[in-house]
């Protein structure tokens, strides 16, 4: 027995030593080390200029050639920004509040319909299954822009615009959500779902305990892209009551004041991506896991 224990270690590392190596050199790996930190400036670079921008006083952002640092940072666009929405008559918390509700209500909503439809036609085969999801993909191709007017038809058909759900009901439609919840979840064992129903478990306590805490990934790249969409929305099409109009539509006001608001602008241009761009880096390796279609395996 000691023999053969001395042959079977001696084996593995024979194969150990003769295992294939990467077929990449040092030179190589520090040049794909050089590629990916010039893009990464390529695209940092964008977001650190319109913050840079946001903290140079008035004189500075006229200056020509620009400059890329501020010679003296200043948070005074910020402040005259505050001042600006706070003469309005419409409180800036308003403007707050409106974007907040709609972006929260809209992305649960849109993550749960979402999640409940991929996993039926994920994990069950019925009538016309397929052609549904065909159609959900087909609904892909299209845009905002060609969707708006039969969406604004329904919506005025459902007497629901100028309200919230004007905005909520298609963001919980969405069909990228189901697109990408459904790729996900069809690397989810249905062993497991098996034998949870054989211990006693109901559909929905599969579904709520089981199912959804495994394909977190993928729900919470659906939660980017719904808060993206939705916290930069101006909604200036359906929605007209001032006191409901969302924070994007009141900066955008700002922004079209002239000369004189350019510092303010620049404040504005931070604010609208700061809150999508926070929300992502804490969720970024999710998204990455969801992109790449990866899961459970039976």
């Amino acid at each position: 027995m000691k023999s053969k224990s001395m042959y079977s270690d001696q084996t593995k590392i024979h194969h150990y030593k003769h295992r294939r190596r990467p077929n990449r050199s040092v030179s190589g790996d520090i040049g794909i080390y050089i590629f990916l930190g010039i893009c990464s400036v390529i695209m940092v670079f964008p977001l650190f200029f319109a913050i840079s921008q946001s903290l140079k006083p008035l004189d500075e952002l006229f200056k020509f050639p620009p400059t890329v640092m501020p010679r003296r940072p200043t948070l005074n666009n910020f402040s005259d920004l505050l001042v600006t929405m706070s003469q309005s008559w419409v409180p800036f918390s308003r403007y707050v509040f409106n974007t907040v509700l709609i972006t929260v209500v809209g992305t649960f909503g849109h993550v749960v319909i979402a999640s409940m439809a991929a996993y039926v036609l994920a994990k069950y085969d019925f009538p016309l299954g397929k052609t549904f999801f065909k159609l959900a993909v087909v609904a892909l191709m299209f845009t905002g822009y060609v969707t708006g007017i039969p969406n604004y038809l329904i919506m005025c058909r459902l007497h629901i615009v100028d309200t919230y759900w004007a905005l909520i009901l298609p963001a919980i439609g969405g069909s990228m959500g189901l697109f990408l919840m459904k790729q996900f979840m069809e690397g989810f064992p249905m062993s497991l779902i098996e034998a949870a129903k054989i211990d006693g478990a109901r559909e929905w306590t599969i579904f709520a305990r089981l199912v959804m805490p495994n394909v977190r990934p993928a729900w919470l790249t659906i939660s980017i892209f719904s808060v993206q969409a939705l916290w930069k929305n101006p909604a200036s099409t359906v929605i007209y009551t001032e006191n409901k109009k969302m924070l994007s539509y009141a900066l955008t006001q700002v922004q079209a004041g002239g000369i004189a608001r350019t510092g303010q602008a620049s404040a504005v241009i931070v604010i609208t991506f700061l809150v999508p761009i926070i929300f992502f880096i804490f969720s970024q390796s999710q998204v990455m896991e969801t992109m790449a279609t990866s899961g459970l395996k039976d």
